[in-house]
């Protein structure tokens, strides 16, 4: 029986004027789906999401979705009742001293706004182009930047006060990011909005510059949230980051809708960036995240999953789990990544209904040893990759199209030559591709590669057709299944 199923509203996706709404993809040939508000069609999608607009402010509705198929058949989701956000009150940046003059200074003046809004209330950035040095967030807040305004971060280290939090996997120095939590020991934050059609740039390409010259800490970040319940990250543009752009750390309950990530370079093309390690959203021992309706152009990884690093990872044992990354874009660099700072844990991820345009790869799975942990229960399914890109070729820190690599970052490796299983060896295991069709210039089409002594644990591929370079490498894994699969290679090795 086709039906309708997890018909919700993810983690804290209401505006004052707006709801969104995502649910299970309908098997069978949909023509689209119709989302109707207290019974009045709201409008139509062709994907499992749906951002009703135009409401009242703190007003419950009561919503319902149908998939409409091809032959006129209607299929009914159960109601559920969803309420837009209360009327907030507003705190007007200009109003606390903030110049939009893209000179002035205005890390002061911000932060006071920040630190006079009221319960629930908004933090307002209006057109213009405000300078800015690190900003700390607190609860219960949205940051609202207009359409036409425009976060501009100094390109001044000093402005950027040395903190201490997780980068690559460890706690270390870092420099703060621009838009920052605040925390104080055992603290968490929640109920945290970073919304508008407004824009955030880092200006990383000089700051980096000038944090590896000064070596007082690692890079800062565009967006770094942490120890933080309830975010919703709505219609932003954020793009230039020293490192990572849009980083969450133990963070839980997190929605991001249509957002557009730029770390590889302008956004007309016009100009690269000259950034390394910029990523471009990464949960990081984080929870209940729903990606939906965004598109990353991202010098590395476009999402990289993450959950800390060897022994301390292992012993804070944070997981990243149940994410759901679905009606994405990424348009460059290398995909959907977990790892390899994986020691805590990632499971429960699924990543649907996106395309991969001059993308390296869609899926990089890396756990090598020394890491511990173990990734399980991740599917990729219904994506479409084209990479007509010869910029990356197979290396040691990138493998294909579709890779699984416990030997990642490894020039050299004996895939025979078993080590002694201990707390460092990771295990992979229950990954599924399904409904793929890639076609890359780059290198192999798939590439899977266990430890002989942790081979990797049931991995599933169906309906597949996959063209590159060169084709489907494996070795070392305990229940490989290839239904429907068909795999072609333009050169030999």
């Amino acid at each position: 029986m086709i039906k309708i199923t997890n018909f919700m509203v993810p983690p804290a996706a209401q505006t004052e004027t707006s709801i969104a709404f995502v649910w299970d993809k309908v098997r069978g040939n949909i023509s689209e789906y119709r989302v109707y508000i207290d019974g009045k069609l709201h409008g139509a999608s062709k994907n499992t999401d749906y951002t009703a607009s135009g409401l009242k402010s703190g007003r419950e509705y009561e919503a319902f979705v149908c998939a409409v198929l091809q032959d006129g058949k209607v299929i009914k989701s159960e109601c559920i009742k969803a309420a837009t956000s209360p009327q907030a009150e507003i705190f007007d940046i200009t109003d606390f001293g903030a110049v939009g003059d893209g000179k002035t200074l205005n890390t002061k003046a911000i932060q006071k706004a920040i630190d006079a809004c009221s319960f629930g209330g908004k933090v307002y950035v209006p057109k213009g182009i405000f300078l800015t040095g690190a900003i700390f967030l607190k609860s219960n807040m949205t940051l609202y930047i207009e359409e036409g305004g425009l976060l501009l971060g100094s390109c001044n280290t000093e402005d950027y006060p040395i903190m201490k939090y997780r980068f690559e996997g460890i706690e270390q120095p870092c420099y703060a990011s621009l838009i920052n939590t605040k925390i104080c020991k055992g603290e968490r934050l929640q109920n945290i909005s970073i919304c508008g059609l407004g824009k955030i740039d880092a200006n990383g390409e000089k700051l980096r510059t000038r944090e590896v010259s000064e070596k007082k800490g690692e890079r800062a970040r565009a967006i770094c949230i942490r120890n933080t319940d309830n975010i919703y990250i709505n219609d932003i543009t954020v793009k230039q980051s020293p490192a990572w752009c849009v980083h969450l750390i133990y963070c839980n309950n997190v929605s991001v809708n249509n957002i557009k990530i730029y770390t590889k370079g302008e956004e007309d093309g016009s100009r690269l960036y000259g950034i390394c390690n910029g990523d471009g959203l990464n949960p990081d021992s984080t929870s209940n995240v729903y990606i939906f309706n965004s598109m990353i152009a991202s010098q590395d990884d476009c999402i990289a999953i993450k959950s800390g690093r060897d022994e301390e990872g292992r012993k804070i044992g944070i997981p990243s789990e149940n994410i759901v990354i679905s009606n994405c874009t990424f348009k460059s660099g290398f995909g959907v990544a977990i790892g390899s700072e994986m020691s805590g844990g990632v499971r429960n991820v699924r990543v649907m209904d996106c395309t991969f345009d001059n993308v390296y790869s869609i899926a990089s799975i890396k756990a090598p040893r020394g890491r511990g942990g173990t990734i399980e229960n991740i599917s990729y399914e219904d994506i479409t990759l084209k990479n007509f890109s010869t910029e990356h070729k197979d290396c040691k820190w990138f493998r294909g199209a579709v890779y699984i690599d416990q030997f990642y970052s490894h020039d050299e490796f004996d895939t025979h030559k078993a080590e002694d299983v201990n707390e460092g060896t990771p295990v992979i295991k229950n990954i599924s591709f399904k409904n793929i069709r890639l076609e890359t210039s780059a290198g192999n089409a798939i590439y899977l590669t266990g430890l002989p002594e942790s081979p990797l644990e049931n991995i599933r591929f169906e309906n597949i057709e996959a063209v590159g370079k060169y084709g489907f490498k494996a070795s070392n894994i305990e229940g490989l299944v290839l239904d429907n699969v068909s795999i072609v290679s333009k050169e030999t090795e």
